[in-house]
């Protein structure tokens, strides 16, 4: 047994203030030093260390003390620091949860409004007169060249052209809402 130690304890079940200074003088540097293998912030590591110290004299723990005191506040202070780094991780964990979860949100609407966007769209080529559509859907869907499209419906390029840009101007209102969303 530490003779500090045995000192200290008779004199805080007097009620002494002076053997609480002599024990938090004595053991203060050194938990704070031993918490900060436990934790990455020598400030937790003191918030820690304090924490204890005012819980033993608040909680009058002291009474219970039996011989050395050093042991059971290194394990304490072992204990409260991984517990406080745990809660720790544990919230920036759910932080980056609720993050995740606006995202997948916020992912789930704009996918929503995209298919939204996607049926108008469809619709409306759908809606173009029966030569324009034929033309439009081979050179967008399909990605045929003007000529490709030409040959197939056996017209010249140049109807090809005027069918494709007939076309354009009937869906530009579809398109240019879709495009700004899609640039937004």
């Amino acid at each position: 047994m530490k003779p500090n130690d045995i000192k200290i304890l008779d004199g805080l079940k007097l009620g002494n203030p002076d053997a609480f200074k002599l024990l938090f003088d004595l053991y203060y540097v050194p938990l704070s030093t031993y918490a900060l293998k436990y934790c990455d912030s020598f400030s937790l590591a003191e918030d820690i260390v304090q924490d204890l110290f005012i819980k033993i004299w608040n909680e009058k723990l002291y009474m219970d003390f039996e011989g050395i005191i050093g042991p059971y506040l290194f394990k304490a202070v072992k204990n409260n620091t991984l517990q406080a780094t745990k809660q720790k991780n544990k919230y920036q964990f759910v932080e980056i949860e609720a993050q995740v979860n606006t995202l997948i949100i916020d992912e789930t609407i704009d996918i929503k409004f995209i298919e939204e966007d996607k049926k108008k769209l469809y619709t409306e080529i759908e809606a173009l007169p029966k030569k324009c559509k034929e033309i439009f859907k081979a050179i967008v869907l399909e990605n045929l060249k003007y000529k490709e499209v030409a040959s197939q419906h056996g017209i010249s390029v140049n109807t090809v052209k005027t069918h494709y840009s007939r076309a354009l101007k009937q869906l530009r209102n579809v398109l240019a809402a879709i495009i700004f969303l899609l640039i937004a």
